[in-house]
């Protein structure tokens, strides 16, 4: 089994990755020693600097290695997204992020598509190879092609049972945008409680955990769990042994109740 994607772009992005949200140097180390490749970060969590050294002392090449980083809100802009990725790169400690995403669309500003349109050249200055955005919604993402005929290659969301995004993921797939998951296990909820998820863990002999983000893997969609635990690492990325069946995949989807974090994006601002 191939354990990466291809992107719109051509390049690939593997089908896990480890969350870096108030995670430092020792646990993303620990994350990149279990396994994963994929390493998710952003200039707002504060941690760049870390999540780099973490990259840069280990001994995995960092050809092996896919780094995410986000521009802030109050960086939208062109030249501000130009500076804000140096700012990250400089951070880091490399030369270059494999995806870039515009953290959330802050509509009210209105500066989401210069940001984009610098994103786009710093793609072709291999700052970034791949750009993406996070929190888009459809008519953003539409409104980003149809000014700069580029669409992103990623669109990171909140995506778990509870909150299984149909409608976007099926315009993802129509657009060739690969979807990506964040709170993946329903964070804050007691979602990995539910009698359904438990009973799918149960016939695979898997971790309520595991059984969700089997259920991303079987969309299609990119979980990035996050934990600061070894055994919750290893534990997280084991979910390439076994496959849900179609009924089990619907039953966790028919979970749905609404978003957990309230981040609508065409409203919510953060900066």
């Amino acid at each position: 089994m191939t354990m990466t994607y291809t992107l719109n772009d051509g390049r690939h992005i593997p089908k896990i990755g480890f969350g870096t949200y108030r995670v430092g140097r020792a646990e993303t180390a620990t994350a990149i020693t279990a396994g994963y490749r994929l390493l998710d970060t952003a200039l707002n969590y504060r941690n760049e600097a870390e999540v780099g050294q973490a990259v840069r002392e280990s001994e995995v090449p960092r050809r092996e290695l896919f780094v995410t980083t986000k521009l802030p809100g109050r960086h939208h802009g062109y030249d501000e997204t130009t500076a804000s990725l140096s700012e990250s790169l400089g951070n880091l400690g490399l030369d270059h992020v494999d995806l870039y995403l515009i953290h959330w669309p802050l509509p009210r500003q209105d500066r989401y598509l210069d940001s984009w349109r610098a994103m786009i050249e710093l793609r072709e200055d291999g700052l970034a190879t791949s750009i993406g955005v996070s929190n888009f919604t459809k008519a953003q993402l539409e409104r980003l092609a149809d000014e700069t005929g580029v669409m992103p290659a990623v669109n990171q969301v909140e995506l778990h049972p509870y909150f299984p995004q149909e409608e976007l993921r099926t315009f993802h797939a129509e657009h060739g945008i690969r979807t990506q998951s964040w709170s993946p296990l329903g964070r804050g909820s007691d979602l990995l409680e539910s009698e359904v998820v438990a009973q799918v863990a149960d016939a695979h002999g898997v971790t309520p955990a595991q059984a969700v983000l089997r259920w991303h893997v079987e969309l299609g969609s990119i979980p990035i769990p996050r934990s600061k635990d070894a055994t919750r690492q290893a534990q997280n990325l084991d979910v390439f042994g076994f496959e849900l069946t179609d009924v089990e995949v619907a039953a966790l989807s028919g979970l749905a109740r609404g978003r957990l974090w309230g981040g609508d994006p065409d409203s919510h601002e953060e900066f």
